[in-house]
């Protein structure tokens, strides 16, 4: 039985869509932040410079991550309630296939041409399904160490890098083969990761938050060590947010001019920024409860903080480490998000 075979009943009849604003009219490409919510059925479209929400996604349930295609005109959605990944047509906001995966699905991460997504499969014994987005198909599973939690594609596009929270491990993929490279072990569990550049777009550094680790982990990426960690500021008792099983630290990202790394802490409530390369502390703040992803703009100068807690979303001025908005979805559990340029 093919995947449309299967799926295919679904898709007029799953998928709603709530298009509040007509997004493909204008000349102009138009910045979008889309955020998933792990609870409910939907995804938000967020319009970073009125901060409302100007698009809606129904039927999607338990939707892990989202990437977009780097023409915007579509968007790929990791569905855990249906070991999927659901393909969105943006101009209608309607979902068009559902493509089946080897397990259930986490996070997921598109290569930089838009040819491929991989797709972290956490159901034991884990792997890395890897999409062809010419034909919308399921064309490899790639063997790894451990159930994936989160996977990426270096901002060159030479690598896709696997994150396992159980088998405490990260695995780095070469996208030209599909073929694992190499792996380093910590002694903790991965969590999200981030990706600084040399100036001729290598991967530099991967840092990663570490399960139980109020901060981050710092791996150099040509040596394959783990070469220090960083630990966010102590605050008092009577401000920690405890609760939080392994997800001490949730959300990291690095603006796309490599001068900033924007770091949540969910013990703090609080969101931190570094400077790069020297890893100074600009600043912090305290955004609310359980803040868990990061997504940046494309000029850098805002962080868009998914707040699971408040059912919210932040937004966070890079330069002067302050929130200015807090963008109310409607969703439940907001967790990760990304940005997407559309058109023109």
């Amino acid at each position: 039985m093919t995947t449309s075979q299967r799926f295919g009943k679904f898709l007029p009849i799953l998928v709603s869509v709530h298009l509040l604003v007509l997004m493909t009219t204008s000349a102009a490409a138009q910045v979008l932040i889309v955020q998933t919510n792990s609870a409910g059925d939907n995804v938000h479209l967020i319009d970073p410079v009125t901060n409302r929400v100007v698009g809606e996604i129904t039927g999607i349930e338990r939707a892990h991550g989202a990437q977009a295609t780097p023409d915007g005109s579509r968007l790929y959605v990791a569905n855990e309630a249906d070991d999927t990944v659901d393909v969105v047509d943006v101009k209608s906001l309607s979902v068009i296939k559902k493509i089946e995966l080897s397990g259930r699905p986490n996070n997921l991460a598109i290569t930089p041409d838009g040819s491929k997504v991989y797709v972290a499969i956490a159901r034991a014994p884990g792997a890395l399904d890897v999409i062809d987005t010419n034909s919308d198909e399921n064309v490899a599973t790639i063997s790894v160490h451990g159930g994936v939690h989160n996977t990426y594609v270096t901002p060159d596009g030479k690598y896709a890098v696997a994150g396992m929270i159980g088998a405490r491990n990260i695995t780095v993929v070469d996208t030209a083969t599909d073929m694992p490279v190499w792996t380093t072990y910590f002694d903790r569990g991965i969590r999200p990761m981030a990706f600084e550049t040399n100036p001729d777009g290598s991967t530099k550094r991967i840092y990663a938050q570490l399960s139980n680790l109020n901060g981050f982990g710092i791996l150099d990426f040509e040596t394959r060590k783990e070469v220090g960690r960083i630990e966010y500021p102590d605050v008092p008792p009577d401000q920690r947010t405890p609760g939080h099983g392994g997800n001490t630290a949730h959300g990291l990202g690095i603006t796309p001019d490599n001068r900033y790394l924007v770091a949540n802490s969910s013990l703090n409530s609080s969101v931190y920024v570094y400077s790069l390369p020297d890893l100074e502390l600009v600043g912090g703040v305290r955004v609310g409860h359980s803040p868990n992803w990061v997504t940046i703009t494309p000029d850098s100068k805002f962080a868009y903080i998914s707040i699971s807690g408040n059912n919210s979303v932040a937004a966070l001025d890079i330069s002067t480490v302050k929130m200015v908005a807090e963008i109310k979805t409607g969703g439940q559990v907001p967790k990760r998000n990304t940005t997407m340029v559309v058109g023109p």
